[in-house]
């Protein structure tokens, strides 16, 4: 197998025997030809868009597959089989659009260049043994490390914006612009693929590749464009359903009583069980992303859901095996489960892991019956809470306050200091930035890479909290709309702002937020605690280049350099 999708790749270099991540060679070669399969059904669809044809089943179906790829969904070769079956026919039925989409205007259909004329085998040796076939290392022996780094880069901010559009679209919110750069990017990709000849037996062309790294590049931060668009729909999907979200203080110590615990980030899915637990006496606890659900309006007036359990993702088998109830996880995020947990533990939606119960229909009854029958909490923790809910319309509300605070001399800068958690090691780095900050200066922060810092108390500054959590990984959508609106008000650049951005990197949603930072032309962003390895220095040189990425090094030495500067590093940027 070969993995270098996520920032924990073995050696930095990329997963080679087993995933860091728990993902076995099985399961990366299925996931590897899901792709290859999505590649083939977007150049189809984009071919026929052109013609002025589409099909919201193929377009969708794209964002489910790609989602399934991300680190910390679909662990299991029996569901991505049954993803890989699902594919055949749409690719079938994407070929068959633009056929007959030629066939209407009077055009001859075209082949597509790197898509597999071999269909799809039917048994599990067959699909592993053709999804190593067409995996990344061929490529990058055919094309060069830095092109297939590019490619890869593409590849994970599309995995990482489909998630979005995904838990959009489940909330009855999508926009065609979207499908329509899938198609676009696929498409792209998929024509440089190597090799394409014959999968099953593996034999390939070699060629001079179309797309160029500029190409690549500005395909990039088109994909920053639409990941954009796609966070705007989410946020309006999350605020339309549930309400904007208001700051509110959170239990982090659990109640005595009946439990579940529900992880990840869809939002519907926890107001379901919410609904179905309603008067049962189970309290209902959030974990990781699903901790900024407390500020919805819609979902805290359920008064049994009682407060957060745990931090972020990488602990929850340390933090699942001693909570004595159940468990759901609802998107990625999900490690391999201990046995002393395995049957209180369940997924639904796109999430799976072999041997774990799978929830279809938003049915929650197995999870209500797994709570029951666990002991619940014996007694009532401490009433330590902390403070979620300061999306972009809470910190808006009050921009007089902050503009006037800014120009007094009161509030000195702001961090925004948040990203993907994980457990490598060098991520106290996060911790002992935000303590470090001085206390004239104001933290924004999101995502999970928050609990690395969010139950300590950093006071107010002026009546206003000083750690500020926007919330989910989305939530980039609330800090980019904050910035842009301060920007407009001191009449300047986001770069001009005193403004920093401090980002803690994973997986494929924090690439594709990356690359919407950049497309917005973000500069002297600080990235760490180490980058992907589809980033090669080749890669890395082009970013520093354009927009002065910057690794991080120390706490104390990056912040120096940020209130600090000096002059003539300044001026070389």
């Amino acid at each position: 197998m070969f993995c270098f999708q996520c920032e924990q790749t073995a050696k930095g270099t990329g997963c080679t025997v087993q995933g860091v991540c728990g993902k076995d060679a099985q399961t990366a070669a299925l996931q590897d030809l899901l792709v290859y399969q999505t590649k083939q059904i977007g150049a189809w669809a984009h071919r026929a868009r052109q013609l002025d044809a589409t099909e919201p089943v193929i377009d969708q179906f794209i964002l489910k597959a790609l989602f399934s790829t991300v680190t910390n969904v679909n662990f299991d070769p029996a569901r991505l089989q049954t993803l890989l079956d699902e594919s055949a026919a749409i690719k079938d039925q994407a070929k068959a659009l633009y056929e007959k989409a030629c066939l209407k205007k009077g055009k001859t259909p075209e082949a597509v260049t790197g898509a597999s004329t071999e269909p799809l085998a039917k048994d599990p040796v067959g699909l592993i043994r053709q999804g190593e076939a067409i995996g990344i290392p061929k490529r990058k022996a055919a094309l060069g490390d830095d092109i297939a780094g590019l490619q890869e880069l593409l590849t994970s901010g599309l995995k990482g914006t489909a998630a979005y559009a995904d838990h959009a679209l489940i909330l009855g919110k999508e926009d065609d612009a979207v499908y329509a750069f899938f198609h676009e990017a696929l498409s792209a990709l998929l024509t440089d693929h190597q090799p394409t000849a014959n999968i099953a037996s593996g034999r390939s062309e070699q060629r001079t590749p179309p797309t160029t790294a500029d190409d690549l590049l500005k395909l990039c931060l088109k994909c920053g464009e639409v990941n954009l668009k796609a966070m705007e729909l989410l946020d309006a999907a999350n605020t339309g359903a549930y309400g904007h979200p208001v700051p509110t203080p959170v239990r982090i110590h659990p109640l005595k009583g009946k439990a579940i615990v529900v992880s990840g980030h869809d939002l519907k899915d926890l107001e379901e069980i919410l609904k179905q637990t309603e008067g049962k006496g189970i309290n209902v606890y959030t974990h990781g992303e699903m901790l900024p659900a407390h500020g919805y309006p819609a979902l805290k007036k359920h008064k049994h859901l009682v407060g957060n359990y745990g931090g972020a993702w990488q602990n929850q088998r340390t933090e699942f095996e001693e909570f004595p109830g159940a468990i759901l996880m609802t998107t990625n995020c999900i490690q391999k489960p201990n046995a002393s947990y395995q049957n209180r533990i369940f997924t639904c939606g796109l999430v799976a892991w072999p041997g774990v119960g799978h929830i279809a229909n938003r049915d929650f009854t197995l999870v209500i019956q797994a709570a029951l029958a666990a002991e619940g909490f014996k007694m009532d923790g401490p009433k330590k809470t902390i403070l979620v809910g300061f999306g972009h319309q809470t910190v808006l509300n009050v921009a007089d306050k902050v503009v006037q605070a800014v120009k007094s001399g009161t509030l000195r800068r702001f961090f925004l200091i948040g990203g993907c958690d994980g457990a490598k090691s060098g991520r106290n780095y996060y911790t002992d930035f935000a303590q470090q900050v001085p206390d004239d200066c104001i933290i924004l922060t999101l995502a999970c890479g928050k609990y690395r810092f969010n139950k300590l108390d950093f006071g107010t500054l002026g009546g206003i909290p000083r750690l500020l959590d926007c919330g989910q990984c989305n939530d980039a959508y609330s800090a980019i709309r904050i910035a842009l609106a301060l920007a407009n008000v001191f009449k300047c650049g986001v770069n001009n702002l005193p403004l920093s951005f401090i980002l803690s990197w994973f997986e494929q949603k924090a690439v594709c937020i990356l690359l919407t930072l950049l497309h917005l032309g973000i500069r002297n962003m600080r990235l760490g605690p180490s980058l992907p390895a589809c980033l090669t220095p080749g890669v890395l040189k082009i970013l520093i280049d354009k927009f002065n990425i910057i690794p991080i090094t120390t706490a104390t030495e990056d912040l120096k350099a940020i209130l600090d500067p000096d002059p003539v590093k300044e001026n070389n940027r």
